[in-house]
């Protein structure tokens, strides 16, 4: 492999995006300076202020399956084939993602990924790690990188530091960039379920389990050990809020009221929800995500979403694989590859953007709605009659690679042709012709 020195990379965080797109560069004989705010988390333990476990699915596995990864993670995932809706009865109903074995997404430890995708990209030749290097701003008349300690000459620049990125902002105070921050006016705290001595997982494990009541919700991913990380989404303001929660009394009730079969499986539930932290849900939207052939963005920099399509660090990683192929298509010419995979992206970002936000009411509200339930058997009902054609939209997210912008457009199609159906303005016949004309074979 030759190296190519005069293409030199310095690569801002090491997340899980970094370390990836480290790795496909490396692979391309690319050099790269990763430069991460924090310690190095493989020997200090820390908090990133993020979710414990992530769900993995199939954009997020091709990219690992590129670098070589993959292998080195598999057995540390959990499958996780449907949602199980637990009623405020107490009845539980599983709902599958998809209709093939293969249609499942992972649960996984955020921590044991990224440090095993620091690892992978470490072990490249051309890739080193420097830790406790926070970016300050970033110079580009003069190509310094400057650090809260030193200054640093760069060649170019990649920014995968997250939802406040340093890059972004230093970006945009030289070209015509323009970002913003939405916050969603929601937040979460995490629970824990442990594992019961004598039987192991005390729910299904195979599942994600949403408690939906209207205007907030409770999940729980499975881990490793056994346990299940609980996440308790809620208004930050209002009746039935974080602010409102401010007792012991109060947080008890609240679970035993909403949550009664969650609140048995969580010892000092009182005592772990006054400890843990309430994280902030926003949305970053970002017209443009790169500087000529200087530096560009991706990740959480370029389109931080609120996780409720589990698709963030997915989206994140095919920004990797999106870069790589645009890379091996115009070497060399940076401008071009920059460009073009700003152009790409944006859409797809906004796009993934608007999907997550209306998953939420899905997830929260719509699973137990009986018009929800009829839709999506016939969802399935088409997918099985025009399986090239037509997709349930979840699938198209988590199940292929089509761009998120083309899974939006097609997505649309197929919910106003379900509804016109339901609603008895097109007949059956009408209904497979329109599948016919509107929408194209996936390739």
């Amino acid at each position: 492999m030759q190296l190519r020195d005069s293409d030199h990379f310095s690569l801002i965080g090491a997340g899980l995006a970094g370390p990836v797109m480290a790795t496909y560069l490396s692979q391309l004989g690319y050099p790269v300076d990763i430069y991460e705010s924090r310690s190095d988390m493989r020997v200090n333990s820390q908090s990133a202020g993020r979710s414990i476990n992530l769900a993995l699915s199939q954009r997020g596995i091709r990219a690992l399956k590129d670098i070589g990864a993959f292998k080195k993670i598999k057995s540390s995932l959990i499958p996780m084939n449907g949602r199980m809706i637990h009623d405020a009865d107490g009845n539980i109903h599983l709902q599958p993602y998809g209709q093939k074995k293969n249609e499942v997404i992972y649960s996984v430890s955020r921590s044991k990924l990224n440090k095993s995708l620091m690892d992978h990209a470490e072990g490249k030749e051309n890739v080193n790690f420097h830790f406790n290097y926070d970016l300050r701003d970033i110079d580009f008349q003069n190509s310094k990188l400057n650090f809260q300690n030193k200054n640093i000459p760069f060649r170019r620049v990649l920014g995968s530091d997250g939802a406040s990125s340093k890059v972004r902002a230093s970006i945009s105070k030289d070209s015509d960039i323009h970002f913003s921050k939405r916050p969603l006016g929601h937040g979460y705290k995490e629970l824990t379920i442990p594992p019961n001595n004598s039987t192991g997982f005390q729910l299904d494990q195979n599942a994600l389990h949403i408690w939906p009541r209207g205007q907030f919700m409770l999940i729980a991913l499975p881990n490793f050990d056994q346990s299940f990380t609980c996440t308790l989404f809620l208004p930050m303001d209002g009746d039935n809020s974080f602010t409102s929660l401010n007792s012991e009394k109060k947080v008890v009730d609240f679970f035993k009221n909403y949550f009664p079969d969650a609140e048995e499986l969580i010892p000092n539930l009182s005592d772990e929800y006054h400890k843990r932290p309430v994280g902030k849900l926003a949305t970053i939207y970002c017209d443009k995500w790169h500087y000529g052939g200087i530096a560009a963005i991706f990740g959480d920099a370029a389109h931080a979403i609120v996780p409720f399509f589990g698709q963030g660090m997915n989206a994140s990683l095919q920004d990797c694989t999106v870069m790589n192929s645009l890379v091996e298509e115009y070497e060399g010419d940076w401008d071009v590859i920059f460009s073009k995979f700003s152009d790409n992206q944006v859409p797809n970002g906004y796009a993934i953007a608007d999907m997550a936000l209306e998953n939420y009411i899905e997830m929260r509200d719509s699973v137990n709605d009986q018009k929800y339930k009829i839709k999506r058997q016939l969802e399935f009902d088409l997918e099985n009659k025009f399986w090239d054609r037509f997709v349930p939209r979840y699938s198209m997210v988590s199940f292929y690679e089509l761009p998120y912008s083309e899974v939006y457009r097609r997505g649309e199609i197929q919910f106003k042709l379900i509804d016109s159906f339901i609603e008895g303005i097109i007949t059956k016949k009408k209904l497979y012709a329109d599948i016919e004309n509107k929408l194209s074979p996936i390739r």
